[in-house]
């Protein structure tokens, strides 16, 4: 009876009230020929400590002690045990959503500190947390610069995720925004000349990345002040959010689109993760998702409350800036727990970043070349070995030394050959690892 709720005895109640003599008797309009009259066949019961042994038989069989120099969009940082301890307190893990204020005074809290912070770190002056993800945060930012300017087309640098840019594709195919491409130069930053004579009297924004998919810092104010000549807004994404330990904050964009997911949130086949929206407060009215703000009560206390929710589940559906039907609060917390525990050391985090991706760059460059070495980069790095090696022929190398390699470029840059990948050291990634990897793929390992 342990998962069943109702007692022999309740069951016999309900059936006389609805005037049944058994259980049976309400499968009678089934034929008997679909009926199973027969037990299942399914293993025998098992006690607690033969279903533990059972799932720890399992586990055993899972990859584990692997090094890892993947990136790209998700990157291993260290959990400080605080976070996983507030977020499963009931009062959060157990809240959906703060419609009522007087109830949910701690997640409206949590939720005006996560935005507090975030705007502190990208130089922004009011930011949501309402989005899925970065790649959503991207497409949201694209259509909230169409609702801002009243033009109707992107600019688009293809040093931008390429998974940001499918889900923006998707976004803008359905929207009519036309979404023109910019490629890159030799250092692996957008060509400024070419930015400018894309840039027209119809193109709502300017979309980069930076660090970019390529692990290289855009120069954000040049490119900012190429946009806003011609009456463009900046869009300025970032992927690695822990780079603004160390990177100048983009106060040059219009709005920033972030992944957080590098403050504190595992990296889990894919999610829940914790996309931003961040903005100059003249873009309030079209910022899509919910912000909570800080008031007083009659009594004059101090208090918190949602001060915009722009999603069409709130307002008129023609008035509504996004269809978006989510908080993603107990994300937004890990984060907020994150750097409240990190606070200024941030910055050392960030450094910690900056030197071990230089010391993988300069080792594992000795068996092929670093790609875009002219402009400065965080914690990435593009690894190219040439033609007579790819990248998944090296991983796949790799793995019998137990070594996860750097994510191969060929499905999203052919352009830069079979050869090229995408590496990333984190505080997480060791010197005997790097030297590790450095050492199979020479071939002394």
């Amino acid at each position: 009876m342990r998962y069943l709720p109702k007692s022999p005895a309740d069951r016999k109640e309900m059936l006389a009230e609805i005037g049944v003599a058994s259980i049976d008797d309400l499968f009678s309009t089934i034929p008997a020929e679909y009926r199973l009259t027969r037990d299942l066949n399914v293993p025998r019961q098992h006690g607690e400590q033969e279903v533990i042994e059972h799932f720890k038989a399992f586990a055993e069989k899972n990859a584990t002690g692997y090094a890892s120099f993947l990136g790209a969009g998700a990157y291993r940082h260290y959990r400080p045990v605080l976070i996983d301890t507030v977020v499963s307190r009931g009062e959060f893990l157990t809240s959906y959503t703060p419609y009522q204020p007087e109830i949910a005074q701690g997640t409206l809290q949590a939720l005006f500190e996560f935005q507090t912070m975030i705007c502190e770190l990208t130089g922004m002056e009011i930011a949501n947390a309402s989005m899925y993800d970065g790649s959503t945060g991207v497409a949201e930012a694209v259509m909230m610069a169409v609702r801002v300017t009243g033009r109707n087309g992107a600019v688009v640098a293809k040093t931008v995720h390429p998974e940001y840019r499918e889900v923006l594709a998707t976004y803008a195919l359905h929207q009519e925004i036309p979404v023109t491409l910019l490629d890159y130069t030799a250092n692996g930053r957008v060509d400024l000349a070419t930015l400018d004579a894309a840039i027209t009297e119809d193109t709502a924004c300017v979309l980069i990345q930076s660090p970019n998919f390529f692990g290289t810092i855009e120069d954000v104010a040049a490119i900012a002040e190429i946009a806003h000549k011609k009456g463009a807004l900046l869009i300025v994404a970032i992927a690695e959010a822990v780079s603004l330990g160390i990177v100048k904050p983009p106060k040059e964009a219009d709005i920033v689109a972030m992944e957080a997911q590098a403050f504190g949130v595992p990296v889990g086949y894919g999610g829940p993760y914790c996309g931003v929206i961040a903005s100059k407060e003249k873009f309030l009215r079209q910022m899509p998702g919910r912000l909570a703000g800080e008031t007083k009560d009659m009594s004059g206390r101090r208090g918190f409350v949602l001060t915009l929710s722009t999603r069409e589940q709130h307002i008129r559906r023609e008035k509504a800036t996004s269809n978006i039907c989510t908080n993603q609060s107990l994300v937004a917390l890990m984060v907020t727990v994150f750097l409240t525990v990190y606070g200024k050391g941030l910055k050392e985090l960030g450094e910690q970043n900056l030197a071990k991706a230089h010391y993988a760059a300069q080792t594992l460059g000795k068996s092929g070349k670093v790609l875009f070495g002219g402009a400065p980069r965080f914690n990435e790095f593009v690894l190219d070995f040439g033609s007579g090696k790819s990248a998944e022929q090296v991983n796949a190398a790799l793995l019998g030394k137990k070594i996860i390699g750097g994510l191969s470029l060929a499905k999203f840059y052919p352009d830069l050959g079979a050869g090229a990948s995408l590496w990333c050291a984190t505080e997480l990634t060791t010197k005997t690892q790097i030297d590790a990897a450095a050492a199979a793929i020479a071939g002394k390992a």
